[in-house]
């Protein structure tokens, strides 16, 4: 198997229906050679029922202690078989999915880039003129970040090689938030990150609609500073905006 696309899980019977759909279209998976892997936290919504009819392995992590994102991708990571792991969200789709897998093929699988990610945007039919605005910034300091040398991708879309994702144990599963930053600024130390504007995401605006974009930013930002110096994040539950 070339390619394993993992999706971690939390009561996500709304919106996982969408991107299981477009992942299983028949020539879509005629033409990439890849799985789905559904890793779920606990949910008890309707997600474990549209997952095990939609994707190749799903599975419920039921460990004791407190369930958080990273060890859902950890979860699904241990399952895979592809050569190269595509992480991405319940919440989002990927437009123009041909392409997708294209660039990752032409651009990625064989290169020297130990990962990559790439633009995220508001679902189009949801999006409003704040969203296009802050996304037009973020995607920008995401670019700057990576050229840099730095490591930035966030956990909307990150693709890795699976022999460095298990070289650096995977995500670090004592982190609530900022795992994917994380993550990543650990592969940069070994080895260059492709972030591509090519290629792009886009999410559900749920989180920034009941939140609001200040609060959301602020958390990002102080929980991304802890990571980085503290080796720990603010945050300490799996939040749940549904």
């Amino acid at each position: 198997m070339k390619y394993t696309i993992i999706i971690p899980t939390l009561n996500e019977e709304k919106l996982l229906p969408a991107i299981l759909k477009q992942l299983n279209d028949k020539a879509l998976r005629n033409k990439f050679d890849f799985e789905i892997i559904v890793s779920d936290g606990g949910s008890i919504d309707k997600t474990a029922e549209i997952a095990i009819n939609n994707s190749d392995i799903f599975i419920v992590n039921k460990k004791q202690e407190k369930q958080n994102i990273a060890l859902g991708r950890n979860t699904g990571a241990k399952l895979a078989t592809g050569g190269i792991l595509i992480f991405i969200n319940a919440d989002i789709l990927i437009p123009e999915i041909n392409s997708f897998f294209t660039f990752i093929e032409n651009n990625f699988a064989q290169s020297n880039y130990l990962a990559m990610t790439c633009k995220v945007n508001i679902f189009p039919q949801e999006e409003i003129m704040y969203d296009k605005l802050f996304h037009i910034g973020y995607n920008n300091y995401f670019r700057i970040i990576n050229s840099l040398g730095l490591g930035m991708g966030r956990g909307e879309c990150q693709i890795i090689k699976r022999n460095i994702f298990e070289s650096l144990g995977g995500y670090n599963e004592n982190l609530f938030a900022g795992e994917d930053f994380d993550l990543f600024r650990r592969i940069r130390r070994l080895g260059k990150i492709l972030f591509t504007p090519d290629i792009r995401v886009f999410e559900s605006p749920r989180r920034f609609r009941k939140i609001g974009y200040p609060r959301v930013t602020s958390s990002w930002i102080k929980n991304g500073v802890a990571v980085l110096l503290h080796n720990k994040s603010l945050s300490t539950e799996w939040e749940q905006v549904r």
